[in-house]
């Protein structure tokens, strides 16, 4: 069975009071607001690549299929390092008491989502869970959840220039992705270097959004340089893969090997016994494409989440009448772990695998069930179900003195 990734959510942040961000009705909601959006934005990506058409087809579908493939994961990674930053303190980092608390409530959530990752990696379905990735990624950064801006930003570009490397010097030791069958669990091997989302190159994300986090959000001068900062990283990226595959003698078949050995686009992909991350030689690495697990495909993917989150802050804040048409949207980013873990469980149910094309209309299924459902819940409940559970488990935390 060929497996597929991109996605899953990024956990919903502790209540307005406990994230040091103003109360509903105050001048900075906005920035809450827009976080959401993004969040919201974010999973209807991540469904059009689990349960929409294949892009790859001809037409506009095709076409409107392609951005969401590896950006809406790299996204929720993206938001992840936000979720860190309100838990412990955005501008400010917590300390004393206050942040050993905040440490434990990171702690006891990234040990709740490797366990559900776990859990749905069980049921077999032809998605690759993030979950279990995703609490590895909450532990790998907690250590710098106090330093600034430009550390943080350091790191990450540091980061996504030595890890994607140090993944391809280890690879002969490692061996290449590897897709999970059913019945069984991502081990250390897995989460670290081979599985669908292998830390040592998807850390980056999380970095980067801790960075952008630390921000003054509040200002304009600094969304906008934020916003041409994304799209500096994806011109770079994108095309600087571009050129090298016209440039590079041989990279063209590598790049592209490597990007069919990624894997993780369609449900109909490649075999779990393709080439693999990077292709067979180095001149791989020059890939921009979604999950290759290259820098450039890092570097691309992080500039274009940096853009869609400054997009929906400035928006937010300066266009509160939007809110309203915006406003089933932003339901679904306000519960987007429930949202990702019951398209899974949906998925499971219906056993969508049998379809070897998608049709339009099941997406748009998905993405009307999610949107209807949060819509009704956020009009009775501040938290989604499985929010309101991570808050009520993460609430141990406060009996630490």
């Amino acid at each position: 069975m060929t497996q597929r990734a991109d996605s899953p959510p990024a956990d919903a942040p502790s209540p307005d009071h406990e994230r040091g961000e103003p109360m509903p009705g105050t001048p900075g909601t906005g920035r809450l607001v827009g976080l959401d959006l993004a969040r919201g934005l974010a999973v209807f990506g991540m469904y059009a690549v689990h349960v929409g058409p294949a892009p790859g087809q001809d037409g506009v579908i095709g076409f409107l299929m392609e951005p969401a493939q590896g950006r809406s994961s790299a996204l929720f990674a993206v938001l992840a390092g936000f979720a860190v930053a309100l838990i412990t303190g955005r501008r400010t980092p917590k300390t004393g008491l206050a942040g050993r608390q905040a440490v434990a409530k990171v702690v006891i959530r990234a040990v709740i989502l490797m366990a559900l990752g776990t859990a749905l990696t069980l049921t077999g379905t032809p998605v690759v869970p993030i979950l279990a990735f995703y609490g590895l990624f909450f532990l790998l950064v907690l250590p710098l959840y106090r330093l600034g801006t430009k550390p943080l930003a350091l790191i990450a570009v540091g980061w996504a220039l030595v890890g994607p490397q140090l993944l391809y010097a280890l690879k002969p030791v490692v061996g290449g992705r590897v897709f999970l069958s059913y019945g069984q669990a991502d081990g250390p091997v897995s989460l670290f270097f081979t599985g669908g989302y292998p830390a040592l190159t998807w850390v980056p994300f999380v970095i980067a959004g801790m960075a952008v986090a630390r921000c003054d959000l509040a200002a304009k001068a600094v969304r906008i340089r934020l916003a041409l900062t994304g799209v500096a990283l994806a011109v770079t990226a994108y095309g600087g893969s571009w050129l090298a595959v016209r440039l590079v003698p041989g990279a063209a078949e590598a790049v592209r090997k490597a990007e069919e050995g990624a894997g993780m686009s369609s449900m109909s992909s490649v075999s779990p016994d393709s080439i693999g991350i990077f292709g067979d030689t180095p001149a791989g690495m020059l890939a921009s494409a979604p999950h290759s697990e290259a820098t450039l495909s890092i570097v691309g993917a992080t500039g274009v989440a940096i853009l869609v989150i400054t997009a929906c802050l400035a928006a937010m804040e300066a266009l509160p009448r939007l809110r309203r048409p915006a406003g089933p949207v932003i339901a679904v980013g306000t519960m987007s772990l429930t949202a990702y873990v019951y398209h899974i469980v949906a998925i499971w149910l219906l056993d969508t695998e049998t379809l070897t094309v998608q049709p339009l209309y099941i997406l748009l299924g998905f993405i009307t069930s999610v949107t209807v459902l949060a819509t009704v819940w956020s009009r009775f409940f501040r938290r989604g179900p499985l929010e309101w559970l991570m808050g009520r488990a993460t609430g141990i935390a406060r009996r630490i003195q």
